[in-house]
């Protein structure tokens, strides 16, 4: 520790560390744009010049070492001219356009103006002016003359984002941040961008003009798409989402959130939102009240059920659907004498129920690797937020090894990577447990011969303390997912690693913990959607586009007698026979539980639209109408606190005793049928499917393009 004397206050810092981190420490605060405290030191806006003893001129508080003994001042004479200085040259080009500005009223610009800036300028000649330029659908640059080249958005793409979307071109007055040869921005991070501009120079293009911040209520959520359980600020104007940003959180999404949690809001303000609840008579739909509906579906309910027996109703859960939601349609099927439940519907080997898996480390513990093995997994697309830490602990040094069907960008460097058919995936990881058994003398779990890449795997593995060996959602789908894991487990006993899956969606592993899959007897998702059911509920989910059945989920599933959809839009309309609006996560309390076993409950944002109730009322009402005893719940909180298997201590986590992901499943080499079905990154969930701007992203577009070549 080194101790220095800032405005007269002793303050202890770790050697290393900058002015700028030793007034944090303090409490000091110093102007600054350039700096962030995730981005490298630039140095280049001079805003936080302070006065260093034995300094001949001011120096930038950011960039300058802190040396045992220093004595510095940032409020005098000195550092405060420097400081006003700077800012008046940093306004001389800068457009008065604040009262249209759309980051005016949290502009840092705009309030460090009004402490250094001068109430006029001194400089009368023309401002220059700034080319507009179009980065695709989801951030403007039409304003890019406010810009003062702080340099955020260019080290967050090289840095953050792992890819070098922005740079500065030219030189003095001409200089300018832009894209190389007219380019898209087409980073699946790169809304970030707009966060951390000081200015108002990247805007939002899907939030643009539509409110002014001091207009919205903020309120706190948690993102319903990937396993990261992003936390959110959900910005709210006269009871309509209009703005999601991040809400930082260290030990899950740091300040970032992707692309799908920003912008995926325009969802729920579109015309697709299903507001009523609706029968189909005479192959018409009709609006109906709740009562009529929910009517409806008990008394077929009951028929079927009297008719063919309880093992011919079925219930299709969503893993981003609440741990409230699943777990009372759990019971629901439980109590009418049902086991067939499932939320597997992407898989394709269906196991009995061994624990709950999850990721088996932390997400921050990602930010700290020094060897990590993904298999089956487009990491960059699929967990966004999961390859932004693995790309930080790449930069440090941590060898980064793949086992996939296909040399996908991730952005980070790769070290080792086996490029084989997913048939071949549970041979290519037999490979790497051979090397590693032969490495340490031990017998290998299963016969396989060993090569060059193989063996640099296995050296990587057994190098180093913290290493992981992660499965992703190709692995998990795989129809040899149980071997996968079971020499996933192998490895990680031979190797000290960590084992674990990425898990695909925000709460499947809250779908494991309430019981959301056959136990015994029942018949999984491969076989409902095989026609198995006579009646079907649908929570949540559309298994044309959520299942491995695809196209075909609608043939088989309109041959059942009732198909009832609990659904925030106009889903499954061709096949079902009810459908009721269910809200989605802004319009309903609930909480998620991400792929670490953390936990987040959350609150509505916003009041239900039209006649939406949540899902876990509709449950309850129903259940009530079908007379199965034990729904008496009068809240999301109380339906939270009837689940057994969670633990409370910093925040609630699922208790430790039931993650597990160790196996007995033997090891099988054996072709499977076909390759793992896949959800491309904007078409995971209901919600981003319906985005408008997240389907005109490059990303989108090249899926759909792969969907009509196929």
């Amino acid at each position: 520790m080194i101790e220095i004397e800032l405005d007269g206050q002793k303050v202890g810092i770790a050697e290393g560390s900058t002015v700028m981190h030793a007034a944090e420490k303090a409490g000091t605060f110093i102007p600054h744009f350039c700096y962030h405290k995730k981005l490298s030191i630039a140095a280049n806006c001079r805003m936080c010049l302070v006065d260093i003893e034995k300094m001949p001129k001011p120096m930038p508080a950011c960039a300058t070492p802190v040396t045992q003994g220093m004595v510095v001042h940032t409020k005098t004479d000195k550092a405060i001219k420097a400081q006003q200085s700077v800012m008046e040259f940093l306004l001389i080009n800068h457009p008065l356009d604040c009262p249209i500005c759309d980051k005016g009223g949290e502009c840092q610009l705009q309030d460090i103006a009004v402490g250094y800036g001068a109430s006029a300028s001194r400089y009368e000649e023309e401002k220059r002016v700034v080319s507009v330029k179009d980065v695709g659908p989801l951030i403007s640059m039409q304003e890019m003359t406010r810009c003062i080249h702080c340099t955020r958005c260019v080290r967050f793409g090289q840095e953050i984002a792992g890819v070098m979307e922005l740079g500065m071109s030219q030189r003095g007055e001409h200089s300018q941040i832009e894209t190389f040869l007219g380019h898209t921005i087409d980073s699946e991070l790169s809304g970030n961008m707009i966060d951390i501009c000081p200015v108002g120079a990247l805007t939002s293009k899907p939030f643009r003009y539509s409110a002014r911040t001091w207009e919205l209520s903020r309120r706190k959520s948690v993102s319903p798409h990937d396993s990261t359980g992003a936390n959110l600020i959900v910005q709210v104007k006269n009871n309509r989402v209009m703005r999601v940003v991040p809400f930082e959180n260290e030990a899950v999404n740091e300040c970032w959130i992707a692309d799908r949690d920003r912008f995926s809001y325009e969802a729920l303000n579109g015309e697709e939102r299903l507001t009523t609840p609706m029968i189909k008579q005479g192959g018409q739909w009709k609006s109906v009240d709740w009562q009529t509906a929910l009517e409806y579906v008990a008394n077929g309910l009951k028929q079927i059920s009297a008719e063919y027996g309880a093992s011919s109703l079925g219930a299709l859960v969503s893993p981003h659907a609440t741990l409230e939601e699943l777990h009372l349609a759990v019971k629901l099927m439980h109590g009418l004498g049902s086991d067939n439940i499932d939320h597997r519907m992407r898989q394709a080997e269906f196991p009995a129920p061994e624990g709950v898996r999850y990721l088996g480390t932390s997400i921050a513990a990602l930010s700290e690797l020094q060897s990590v093995l993904v298999v089956g997994s487009n990491l960059r697309k699929e967990h966004p937020l999961f390859a932004q830490r693995i790309r930080q602990s790449a930069r440090k040094g941590c060898v980064v090894s793949v086992i996939a069907s296909a040399h996908d960008d991730w952005a980070m460097p790769v070290t080792n990577q086996v490029k084989t058919p997913a048939d071949q995936w549970a041979q290519a990881l037999a490979k790497v447990a051979a090397a590693v058994a032969a490495e340490k003398g031990v017998p290998a779990p299963v016969a396989a011969a060993t090569d060059d890449a193989s063996v640099a795997i296995a050296q990587a593995l057994l190098a180093g303390e913290r290493k992981a060996i992660l499965l992703g959602n190709g692995a998990a789908h795989h129809a040899q997912a149980s071997s996968l894991l079971a020499l996933a487990q192998w490895l990680a006993d031979q190797t000290g690693a960590s084992f674990g899956y990425l898990t695909e969606a925000a709460n499947t592993v809250g779908a494991q913990l309430v019981g959301a899959a056959p136990a015994t007897g029942g018949w999984h998702a491969g076989q409902m959607l095989g026609g198995a059911l006579k009646a079907v509920l649908l929570l949540n989910t559309e298994p044309e586009f959520d299942s491995a059945a695809g196209a075909q989920a609608a043939e088989t599933l309109g041959k059942a007698q009732m198909v009832v959809s609990l659904n925030p839009f106009k889903a499954n309309m061709a096949f079902c026979d009810v459908m009721l609006p269910v809200s989605p996560f802004t319009e309903t309390s609930g909480t998620f539980v991400n792929a670490e076993g953390r936990a987040q409950s959350f609150h509505a944002v916003v009041q239900p639209l039209g006649e939406t109730r949540p899902a876990w009322k509709v449950l309850r009402v129903l259940a009530n109408m079908l007379e199965v005893p034990g729904f008496d719940f009068n809240s999301s909180d109380d339906i939270l606190q009837s689940i057994p298997g969670l633990s409370s201590g910093e925040g609630v986590q699922v208790s430790p005793d039931r993650l597990n992901n160790r196996t007995a499943a033997s090891i099988k080499l054996g072709a499977p049928a076909k390759a793992p079905v896949l959800a491309s990154i904007y078409q995971l969930d209901g919600i981003v499917r319906r985005a408008p701007a997240l389907q005109q992203t490059a990303d989108a577009r090249a899926a759909e393009t792969q969907e009509v070549a196929a």
